[in-house]
């Protein structure tokens, strides 16, 4: 099957008319800049083709902002032509995300399949949902929330759940189901340039709950680019139906990767001060993802509270649509054998994550229902009634 895009192709050299020919002679319509203008292609203003065929034969080095480019635009694919596999050439092509490679004698056959492979990954459908969980503060069980929502995502689709720990360093996720990772999300974020899914998939950890983990570094040493991250999540979500991310609270990579998430779920309890935290940070995504994929869940709920459902929906201005009871010894002995409560079937909690997960993935999405009771909302808010 032939492209049909009109520039699809974009011919980087000083406009080899073979190479102009092959691509042509395929149904391609190629378009050719010369090297330096990668230079104006790799500013966030540039609007790089997704497919950069580079002539490199012929030059002694590798083209400068070549890699600017592929920080900038990490989703743009890059086929290298080359005189020869040069071992210094072919290390700076690796760093720089190139994934495909011609040689000389160059084919139509050759060259053309590189660019098939390349544009198929480009072209390969990005179905999987994914959910950040956010706390509110901490200490309101915003892991627990995430490691029980992936157990139940997993029973929906066994195998194809996965759990990323973004806390920068000795997050519990791996605690929780109960594995000793020899990876961890470090890795992934170092590596991303050379990052496909035989790599990935050596770096996560399956658990017997069936979900697939990537998890917390226990030592951090850099922080996370914003493409990074994005890279990351933009992977994930063509590897597995569901992703979960244990989302902290603070953090600039991860706050700015968010544009991508299906939904962020904001974990909150029934503490003045946690409501407050949240409202300010619902707003904060809002701005940043839009209302309709900002959601609160309120976790230890307790119906005797004087801070009731409704009082916090005023705050933080979101419908509360799931609560997760309040049971601290059994979400304690489950932490304790690194077994999530979920598994436990017959729990009031388990049946609350299990409701969750199925909203969240579209298959069942039931309101809460609303309570009655004396009013705290001027406190809430800093106001007097």
């Amino acid at each position: 099957m032939s492209l049909q895009l009109p520039g699809h192709v974009c011919l980087v050299g000083d406009g080899d008319r073979d190479l102009e020919s092959m691509l042509a002679g395929e149904g391609l319509r190629p378009t050719t800049i010369a090297t330096a203008a990668l230079t104006a292609l790799a500013q966030p203003t540039g609007r790089p083709a997704p497919v950069l065929v580079v002539d490199v034969r012929g030059t002694a080095q590798f083209p400068a902002a070549l890699p600017e480019l592929k920080r900038t635009h990490p989703h743009t694919a890059i086929v290298l032509v080359a005189g020869a596999l040069d071992t210094s050439l072919m290390l700076e092509a690796i760093r720089c995300g190139v994934t495909e490679c011609v040689v000389e004698p160059v084919t139509q056959a050759e060259l053309v399949g590189a660019v098939r492979r390349v544009s198929e990954q480009l072209e390969a459908p990005s179905s999987g949902q994914v959910f950040g969980i956010m706390g509110a503060k901490g200490g309101v069980g915003t892991t627990t929330v995430a490691v029980n929502l992936a157990v139940e995502l997993a029973r929906i689709a066994p195998r194809q759940t996965l759990l990323i720990d973004l806390h920068l360093s000795h997050g519990d996720a791996a605690v929780m189901l109960g594995v000793e990772p020899r990876f961890s999300v470090l890795d992934a974020l170092q590596n991303t340039r050379r990052l496909d899914e035989s790599v990935f998939r050596g770096l996560v950890t399956p658990t017997d709950a069936g979900v697939d983990l990537l998890a917390s570094s226990n030592t951090w040493t850099t922080v996370p680019s914003i493409d990074g991250v994005k890279h990351l999540i933009a992977l994930t979500a063509r590897l597995y139906r569901y992703v979960v991310l244990d989302l902290p609270r603070s953090g600039a990579a991860t706050v700015e990767a968010l544009d991508g998430l299906t939904r962020v779920v904001v974990v909150a309890n029934q503490e003045l001060s946690t409501v407050r935290h949240a409202s300010s940070l619902v707003a904060d995504l809002q701005r940043r993802c839009g209302t309709e994929r900002i959601s609160v869940l309120v976790s230890r709920f307790d119906p005797q509270s004087d801070i009731r459902r409704q009082d916090i929906e005023k705050v933080v201005k979101v419908p509360i649509r799931h609560s997760v009871p309040s049971d601290y010894r059994v979400a304690l002995r489950a932490q304790n054998m690194g077994r999530p409560l979920t598994l436990d079937n017959h729990s009031r909690l388990a049946a609350a994550f299990r409701e969750l997960s199925r909203d969240l993935a579209g298959l069942k999405a039931e309101p809460a229902p609303a309570s009655t009771g004396s009013s705290l909302f001027g406190r809430l808010s800093g106001r007097r009634s």
